[in-house]
């Protein structure tokens, strides 16, 4: 599977499970809730006979909401769940945090991908 396969495959699968408000790298200037998600580098190197034999991808999911228990959190893991088969490093809940500046509760989930 392709990089590029890879990342829309992630972007894909959130937009259908979450929605709309599902953007890749950044967001417009819209009121929350909203997710926003990117690739961030390549985790652990498979290489063999000096060439890069697969490549696996570290990134995260953020997601902003201000509503306390807003249900999307459960449809966010879903959609984590439902391509982890091609995640071996799988996912996690990283942070959760309040940010007094935008008064967002903020979600972040970093996930790989092979």
């Amino acid at each position: 599977m392709t990089l590029q396969q890879k990342l829309e495959r992630i972007g894909t699968a959130l937009v259908d499970g979450v929605g709309n408000n599902v953007y890749h790298y950044w967001r417009p200037n819209i009121a929350a809730p909203f997710c926003v998600w990117a690739e961030d580098g390549e985790t652990i190197p498979m290489d063999a006979d000096n060439q890069k034999v697969e490549q696996a991808i570290v990134g995260y999911v953020d997601y902003y909401t201000k509503t306390e228990y807003d249900h999307m959190l459960d449809t966010v893991q879903d959609v984590l769940r439902g391509i982890a088969a091609d995640m071996p490093f799988g996912w996690r809940l990283d942070s959760v945090q309040y940010e007094d500046d935008t008064n967002l509760i903020h979600y972040q989930w970093i996930w790989s991908v092979v």
